[in-house]
């Protein structure tokens, strides 16, 4: 699929079908005396913004069909042009509440349909959808729309869904915008393609995608596609010397050697005062629970169990193509959680990384212990802030829904910076706190730590109080737990209804390319 840019051209005149907007325009009149109402008069009708077709426009207000159409959110007005081609007129509700979002979710509905009635060559009216009178970001949500909507893994399928050879054009009037518009799109494809890349690793299945294969599959792409990036893999032998207990821990009944996976990325003109972040992810690519064995349905699709890792990366990857000006180091730490006579069983003691001792009461809370010595790696880097991402509670689930992304962490002015970042791409996320009695909680009587707390109490919040103990060097830190927001979400037009969401890559991206 491409997306092309024309200024109301021959691409855009030709175009098969041609998705227009429309507003719902509200006149609010105060009642007259005579009347003596207590209430306002309203009378509604359509706003026509912009059409950068003047020749549809006239075609429009010739239409008896508009008399009864009334611009509501996804109401669409259909009708076909005097050259021919399908003209949608989509519904878009009343300007002054248009959001960045409802443009997205408007475009991926309506791209959608399109795709399904197999045109193969749609042209987008940018003029029309400006509502937030910036030309380049409405072409950049356009995109981004269309990129994602376009998303699908049908690896396994011995039928696959038929592929058209689609052409997009973004039309504008503004010929001044053009390398502004250009720059958007590129920025949307570079995003995008990187959310591609985590959905497939992220949706690959666990027999293919072990801790060996993934960490392949990650050192070729950044060798490929992102200049400049350094690439260290810590195979077992290296992990063992890093005394990393933790995640040896959890990878002793795995038939695959863990990994550690370490990138990083400095911007061309680095100087020893440029900001250093450090992302860090967890890639337990399939969870049983250990020998904490999880129920049979509690199982199924634990292969998203490496969604942190991928989230991480999937964000170091897309910062990096949009040259981020800050230095970035990405660490993965990757393996399964499996049975065999060598698992590690409860009630077990390790040593940390960093020294500390952990009593292992289950062995399904086996994400903070890899995370754990991660962090503690991360943090012998000196970077100034750290953010890790994993699908590390189902207690997430149970406070915050399958929407809504938890953040916690030790610095307040930082954990504000990635919730703002949030907020700016339309992601949820929300924070929740870490006190002094969830710490007492994780304090062991025979060892420096348990690796659980109370049951049924304070989940979330308890696997990040375990994690903020592998903080040092008052290194700036925040937690996302992701295991909510991770896959299947269904009322995001632009996700696929099963499998990886690629949320929270944006939001990271976004935080990486404005950092100061």
């Amino acid at each position: 699929m491409q997306i092309k840019l024309d200024t109301v051209g021959d691409q855009f005149l030709s175009a098969e079908l041609k998705i227009l907007t429309a507003f719902q325009k509200t006149n609010t009149a105060k009642p007259t005396a005579k009347k003596k109402k207590t209430e306002d008069k309203t009378d509604s009708s359509v706003s026509i913004d912009h059409w950068s077709d003047k020749g549809l426009k006239e075609e429009y207000d010739n239409l008896k069909a508009t008399k009864n159409y009334k611009a509501a959110k996804d109401e669409t007005l259909s009708f076909t042009g005097a050259t021919g081609e399908s003209v949608w007129v989509i519904g878009l509700g009343d300007k002054s509440k248009i959001t960045a979002e409802d443009i997205r979710k408007s475009v991926a509905k309506a791209f959608k349909a399109a795709k399904a009635a197999k045109f193969e060559t749609i042209a987008f009216d940018v003029t029309g959808f400006n509502a937030l009178r910036d030309e380049a970001l409405t072409s950049q949500l356009i995109a981004e729309a269309i990129y994602l909507s376009d998303y699908s893994f049908e690896i396994y399928k011995s039928k696959k869904s038929e592929k058209l050879a689609m052409t997009v054009v973004l039309g504008h009037v503004e010929k001044k915008n053009s390398q502004k518009i250009e720059k958007a799109l590129t920025s949307a494809k570079n995003i995008c393609d990187s959310i591609s890349v985590i959905k497939d690793f992220i949706n690959e299945v666990p027999n293919v995608l072990h801790s060996e294969e993934y960490a392949r599959r990650v050192e070729a792409d950044a060798k490929k596609n992102l200049k400049g990036v350094k690439v260290k893999i810590l195979n077992k032998a290296a992990i063992q010397k890093e005394k990393m207990g933790m995640l040896l821990s959890v990878n002793s009944g795995s038939a695959y050697e863990p990994r550690i996976v370490h990138l990083t990325y400095e911007p061309p003109k680095s100087t020893s005062k440029t900001k250093h972040i450090a992302l860090v992810g967890k890639g337990i690519t399939f969870d049983t629970g250990g020998y904490s064995l999880k129920p049979g349905g509690s199982m199924m699709n634990m292969k998203n169990d490496m969604g942190g890792s991928a989230t991480v990366y999937g964000a170091f990857r897309a910062a990096v193509l949009e040259k981020a000006p800050v230095k970035i180091t990405c660490i993965l730490a990757m393996t399964d959680n499996a049975v065999n006579e060598y698992a590690t069983m409860p009630d077990s003691v390790v040593t940390a990384r960093n020294g500390k001792t952990v009593e292992i009461l289950n062995t399904d809370a086996e994400g903070r212990l890899i995370l754990g010595d991660a962090l503690d790696y991360a943090c012998d880097l000196n970077p100034d802030c750290i953010i890790d991402a994993a699908t590390l509670t189902g207690a997430c689930l149970v406070a915050l829904g399958n929407q809504v992304c938890a953040i916690l962490g030790n610095d307040q002015k930082w954990i504000g910076e990635v919730l703002g970042a949030a907020k700016d791409q339309d992601e949820y996320m929300w924070q929740l706190p870490i006190i002094n009695e969830w710490r007492q909680d994780l304090k062991s009587k025979v060892a420096d730590l348990k690796n659980i707390g109370t049951p049924m109490r304070a989940g979330t919040p308890l696997g990040a109080a375990f994690l903020e103990e592998f903080i040092k060097n008052d290194i700036k830190w925040a937690h996302l737990d992701i295991a909510g927001v991770v896959d299947s979400q269904s009322h995001l037009p632009y996700c696929t209804s099963h499998g990886a969401s690629g949320l929270i890559v944006r939001t990271l991206t976004h935080l990486l390319v404005n950092a100061k």
